[in-house]
């Protein structure tokens, strides 16, 4: 696809806008407010692709998301890992040694901990990354900076002062792009691909130990496994999880049928092809 639009959650500027650029850049990135209202576009089809990030190297997975996907009624297409960096940004005139309040996301604020203590500021959280630098942006103030992407600092006019300021430089974030799509067109032959897909197991004795069975006698990589709780019950019952392969290859389809036999309620939510950065890490 090379038109149309995107939903991101988030501000323009924010990381997923970033996302949202490199891999579609003929179209046009939308932002929500809510993880809720960007798959909402998605699914009216005021958007046709959403970009949405699902987990991050250093704060694990965006809880929110998965509680969304098994009800979105929406289909993963592909992923994107996007190396995350932040960077410290000013009004115009500003010097580093003119700050004294730094102002962003708690968790971009902590994963950027070491210049916020060596430069002696003053942490003031607010939801958004790219929404800090919006605000610094409508309300200058010479003693106060934002940490966001290199991208807001670009649509709100702010001078960049130190650059690229997380503490750790393996930080990333890996996206899933979702269409409303309810049979999108399958990856290219001969891709590498995952597939992704949520279940419930039956209320039996070691039900999930039985279910998760013929992945291992066939042979099929399971790189993902997570459990969930279910209106507010206390049984980790229902998980999301993340193969290796398509569900036509042999080995899936017998370790699918083995699943949903101990299992009452099994969902594919997506076959797509590997981000090739899978390889580079």
């Amino acid at each position: 696809m090379t038109n149309g639009r995107i939903a991101f959650q988030g501000e323009l500027g924010a990381n997923s806008h970033e996302a949202c650029t490199a891999a579609f850049p003929d179209m046009e990135p939308v932002p929500h407010p809510t993880f809720e209202d960007a798959f909402e576009a998605i699914k009216a089809g005021d958007c046709q692709l959403g970009m949405i990030p699902v987990e991050n190297s250093i704060a694990g997975r965006v809880a929110d998301v998965h509680h969304l996907l098994p009800s979105s009624g929406l289909k993963i297409i592909g992923e994107r890992f996007k190396p995350i960096h932040f960077q410290l940004m000013a009004n115009p005139g500003v010097k580093l040694e003119d700050l004294k309040v730094v102002q962003s996301m708690a968790i971009a604020i902590h994963q950027c901990r070491a210049t916020v203590r060596r430069l002696g500021l003053k942490a003031d959280t607010v939801g958004d990354t790219a929404g800090a630098a919006r605000m610094l942006a409508d309300h200058p103030d010479p003693h106060r900076a934002a940490i966001a992407p290199a991208l807001a600092a670009r649509i709100y006019g702010l001078d960049i002062l130190a650059r690229d300021i997380e503490d750790t430089h393996n930080n990333t974030t890996r996206f899933m792009i979702m269409t409303a799509d309810a049979d999108p067109e399958p990856p290219a032959a001969g891709a590498d691909c995952v597939t992704s897909f949520v279940f419930r197991v039956r209320n039996l004795p070691a039900a999930l130990y039985k279910a998760m069975g013929g992945f291992a006698t066939n042979g099929v990589n399971m790189t993902k496994l997570e459990s969930y709780m279910e209106n507010g019950a206390f049984t980790a019952t229902f998980f999301y999880a993340e193969v290796d392969g398509r569900p036509e290859d042999p080995a899936l389809q017998r370790a699918f049928e083995e699943l949903t036999f101990f299992s009452e309620r099994f969902e594919i939510l997506g076959t797509y092809p590997a981000d090739p950065f899978r390889k580079q890490v």
